[in-house]
């Protein structure tokens, strides 16, 4: 990553082009408490970045301006968790409707990544380790014979993302009251065994038509044995005794997890830019594929940002970077 120079769109291009920035708190203005928690100012912070970068901006919190077909030639969104399932796949979709170029990866494929289950099954393909799992669709019968075998249980929404409605559980009672009450929040629910350690988190972008690795970061924990909740990882809750993010710095480890990141991506590209989740344990050197979120989080206070900052990079660097390899792939720019 050090050897890259960031990407940059000609002064020309960003008056010429009208871009879309479509996210949940695009327009929120800083003030109160949000319900999002740091999600609120990771969109406030990307709305003022891509100001910022002088582009010809129309901001919106909201899917309804597609509906319209609105006169724009690129939508940039981050509108994922809209309150309603599988969400993820619609901005996509509307922009394909509208026939408008748009960031990250086509909705069929965001659709494989999102459901962790199909996203297993891919990575499993390519030879890339990951645990054990079941999947119990809602309104599926719920067969305690498909459940792996464990001392302890994560239970969690198939497609949700930052742990949000994530259980423990630790026998079939407690797996299947788990199980009841994912579906019971409108999703379907996916079993695994929990693995001590931390999580590596591997940030991907693509650069002239290649993916690159940036530094990767380890959300280092104090106990090891500790689920991660969905309050912990949006700042709505105190965590700073449990973990802390940081680069990871083991040499040997890293090389496998990027073997394994490579493996990973050919079943997503093209994707833009995209983070790879491995779970490790750093005294056995053992390394768990866990699961991989496209446009995902872009914040500078989180793995993406503080990769770029580790990289050399600013964040206008790379948003922009990213932002510019898109456009040319859609052949907006040259």
């Amino acid at each position: 990553m050090s050897q890259l120079t960031p990407l940059t769109i000609d002064p020309a291009a960003k008056e010429r082009l009208r871009v879309l920035f479509l996210a949940k708190n695009a327009l929120w203005d800083g003030t109160g408490s949000p319900e999002d928690g740091n999600h609120a100012f990771y969109h406030r912070e990307m709305s003022q970045v891509l100001t910022g970068l002088g582009l010809n901006l129309t901001i919106s919190d909201n899917f309804d301006i597609l509906w319209d077909k609105p006169d724009v030639d690129f939508v940039f969104p981050l509108l994922n968790r809209a309150g309603f399932f599988n969400s993820e796949m619609l901005c996509p979709l509307l922009c394909e409707r509208a026939g408008i170029a748009y960031l990250g990866a086509s909705p069929i494929v965001r659709g494989l990544s999102d459901d962790k289950h199909l996203a297993k099954r891919s990575v499993r393909d390519a030879a890339v380790p990951t645990a054990p799992w079941a999947i119990y669709r809602r309104g599926a019968p719920i067969d305690p014979a498909k459940c792996p075998e464990g001392k302890r249980f994560v239970v969690k929404p198939n497609n949700s993302s930052a742990s949000w409605g994530v259980h423990d559980a630790t026998d079939w009672a407690s797996v299947k009251a788990a199980i009841d009450g994912v579906h019971g929040l409108g999703h379907d629910a996916i079993v695994e065994p929990f693995i001590d350690g931390s999580d590596v988190e591997v940030p991907v972008i693509t650069v002239n038509g290649e993916p690159q690795i940036l530094p990767m970061m380890i959300f280092r924990q104090a106990d090891p044995s500790h689920l991660r909740t969905y309050y912990e990882k949006r700042d709505l809750v105190d965590r700073s005794q449990k973990y802390s993010l940081d680069p990871f710095e083991n040499p040997e480890m890293t090389e496998v997890i990027a073997d394994y990141t490579r493996k990973a991506w050919d079943d997503y590209r093209p994707f833009d830019y995209g983070r790879f989740e491995f779970r490790v344990n750093e005294e056995t050197g053992e390394v768990t594929f866990l699961e991989l979120n496209l446009n995902c989080n872009l914040w500078s206070q989180k793995v993406f940002g503080k990769a770029a900052v580790l990289a050399g990079w600013t964040q206008e660097q790379l948003i922009e970077t990213i932002l510019a390899e898109s456009l040319r792939r859609h052949g907006l720019t040259g």
